[in-house]
C-alpha cells in the first residue's frame, strides 16, 4: 500500500514541476479518464466559451472574448 502512495504522489509531483514553467493563474483540473480529456480551467466556476480553437496538438483552446478562460487537452494518455 504504501508503495501505491508514493506512485501516486511521485505523479503529482511531476505534475507540480510542469506547472512552474507556466504563467502563474489559478486553475482548475478534471481528467474524464473514460473520455481520455484533461479539462483546465482559469476561471472558477467554469464558464461557457464565446469561442474556441483547435491545436495542430489536439489542444481545445477556450476564450471569452480575447481571454484564455480554459483549455481542453484530447488523448491525454497518448501523450
Amino acid at each position: 500500500m504504501a508503495l501505491t502512495q508514493s506512485i501516486e504522489i511521485s505523479r503529482y509531483l511531476n505534475i507540480a514541476k510542469a506547472l512552474q514553467t507556466v504563467e502563474q493563474r489559478s486553475c482548475w483540473m478534471m481528467f474524464d479518464a473514460e473520455a481520455d480529456v484533461l479539462y483546465i480551467n482559469f476561471q472558477n466556476p467554469a464558464q461557457a466559451a464565446t469561442d474556441s480553437e483547435v491545436t495542430d496538438d489536439d489542444v481545445v483552446i477556450r476564450y471569452i472574448g480575447d481571454q484564455v478562460i480554459g483549455l481542453t487537452i484530447l488523448s491525454v494518455s497518448q501523450r
